[in-house]
């Protein structure tokens, strides 16, 4: 049994994964405290990851039925994410695993992401182009086995997930921003607003900034009352936006690349117009279901399988990382 946790962002996460993938149990402890500062602030997801992530340990494993000594070895991320959170996981997975001298998985947070289609009890194994979206990463990448990717397209300014962060900001909606504008776009027209999809950006790369932008002028020259009565539309619309850009890359990818099957990652995976839009490109599709596309320790396991473990004490001196360029951070 694989024991993983993930602490890159905000979530407190845990689960025990067995050796072919089945989750035997995950949990998720979801900081509710950022949402009144419009983001999460790293200082603050630092302190209550230290608070809960003992707890959060225990509660996936009192829920699979085993104890510590029911695990083999233990899998944390290292990165990228936010360094402070990062500490804290990295450091607790080092104690836990270095107390019965078990071997431990550093892995990749986007690895883990991707590692999400191989699951039980229907996983999505490769090759596939894969179109992994969230709240601090937008890629296209070809995967042709169950660890590593090659990457044909990245963002070049803001992630989608970040975009509509940013755009229910501008629409006095709460944080996270994906679901709030996803509620509220329900209610209203996507074709009442046009608003720009980079389409003249060639290639597999993509840009939301100039999106952000045209939604921050729309709301400008709206005024506020009227902005506020065409709110909903103005959700629908800029949602739209994203989805069409997205799903714009990805079927550019499909006709680049000749692959005839797409898996879909990330915390905007969850959202259900984008899964309907690529529903409909006519490929073999694979989405994890929906606690499985944002920060979750399941993926992290599911990762770790396929990933070389390191023996202890080796991994006492294991660094985290921030971004892609792994710049280190000893724990």
């Amino acid at each position: 049994m694989i024991l993983a946790i993930e602490t890159s962002c905000d979530d407190t996460c845990a689960a025990v994964v067995s050796p072919d993938g089945r989750v035997v149990s995950s949990v998720v402890s979801s900081q509710g405290v950022h949402a009144r500062y419009g983001g999460v602030v790293p200082e603050i997801a630092s302190r209550h990851h230290l608070e809960l992530l003992d707890a959060v340990v225990d509660d996936a494993l009192a829920s699979a039925g085993i104890a510590l000594a029911g695990v083999e070895r233990v899998a944390v991320t290292q990165g990228p994410g936010l360094v402070g959170a990062l500490l804290v996981g990295v450091a607790g997975a080092k104690a836990l695993a270095a107390a019965r001298r078990m071997p431990l998985v550093p892995v990749d947070h986007l690895q883990g992401h991707v590692a999400a289609s191989f699951l039980a009890p229907e996983p999505f194994e490769p090759p596939f182009l894969c179109l992994l979206a969230s709240g601090g990463h937008t890629m296209l990448m070809r995967v042709e086995g169950h660890h590593g990717y090659e990457l044909l397209g990245q963002t070049l300014d803001d992630a989608a997930g970040e975009a509509l962060d940013k755009g229910a900001r501008l629409l006095g909606l709460g944080f996270p921003g994906g679901p709030a504008i996803e509620r509220l776009a329900a209610e209203g027209d996507p074709g009442a607003f046009d608003f720009p999809i980079s389409a003249g950006l060639a290639g597999l790369d993509f840009s939301f900034s100039g999106l952000k932008t045209s939604l921050l002028y729309r709301v400008r020259d709206l005024g506020e009352a009227q902005a506020l009565r065409q709110r909903a539309d103005l959700a629908a619309a800029f949602q739209h936006a994203v989805v069409e850009a997205l799903a714009l890359r990805v079927e550019r990818a499909l006709e680049s690349t000749g692959m005839g099957r797409l898996a879909v990652c990330g915390g905007v995976a969850a959202n259900g117009p984008l899964r309907e839009r690529l529903a409909r490109c006519d490929v073999e599709l694979g989405i994890p279901e929906r606690a499985l596309c944002t920060d979750n320790a399941a993926m992290i396991g599911s990762a770790a399988r396929f990933a070389p473990a390191l023996p202890f004490p080796d991994y006492l001196g294991l660094d985290v990382y921030a971004s892609g360029e792994r710049a280190p951070v000893t724990a």
